[in-house]
């Protein structure tokens, strides 16, 4: 997938996880299904994950292959990463990364200034997206949580499937 594809893709998927957020009734957004994330806590995580991806992409790059390495394989296509992140969450049994493990319920005077800096992380990363060299993409890699170490280019793709992957929860969740 190209740059300016992954950039629309990222605008999509975070357009639509807004715009749905912006639509729900307020009074669900500390509330959810008994022993689930409350749609607060989903846009909560959202962000968390967004935020250290878009704070990796701002080092120098000599700074994250040091700390990180390069890519020792070729990038997979866009449909391969989601397959994989999908495989890789059955086998987990739905466990979350550390920042999100007992995390706290978002009230609701949080929801706008959460809905703001959805906003703002989501077009850093469009940004930062546009910006970075192709090569760059390919070769160097970043550590996730559940998938091991991925090629930038990957990270990014999976991080627009991972709005959309929370935003079919909560539709599930509230339809």
């Amino acid at each position: 997938m190209e740059k300016e594809s992954i950039a629309n893709l990222i605008d999509e998927k975070y357009s639509a996880l807004i715009e749905w957020i912006e639509n729900h009734p307020d009074e669900l957004w500390t509330h959810g299904p008994e022993g689930k994330w409350t749609t607060g806590q989903h846009v909560l995580h959202v962000l968390q994950s967004t935020i250290p991806l878009n704070n990796a992409l701002s080092l120098p790059k000599f700074v994250v292959r040091y700390r990180f390495g390069k890519a020792n394989r070729a990038v997979r296509e866009y449909d391969a990463i989601i397959k994989r992140y999908k495989e890789r969450l059955e086998q987990s049994k739905g466990k979350t990364f550390k920042g999100s493990q007992n995390m706290k319920i978002p009230t609701l005077s949080d929801k706008h200034y959460l809905i703001n800096r959805i906003q703002t992380e989501s077009k850093k990363l469009q940004y930062k997206t546009k910006r970075i060299s192709e090569k760059n993409l390919d070769t160097l890699v970043l550590p996730h949580p559940l998938m091991g170490k991925m090629p930038v280019r990957e990270i990014i793709m999976w991080s627009a499937y991972h709005v959309e992957h929370h935003l079919d929860i909560l539709k599930k969740k509230y339809s």
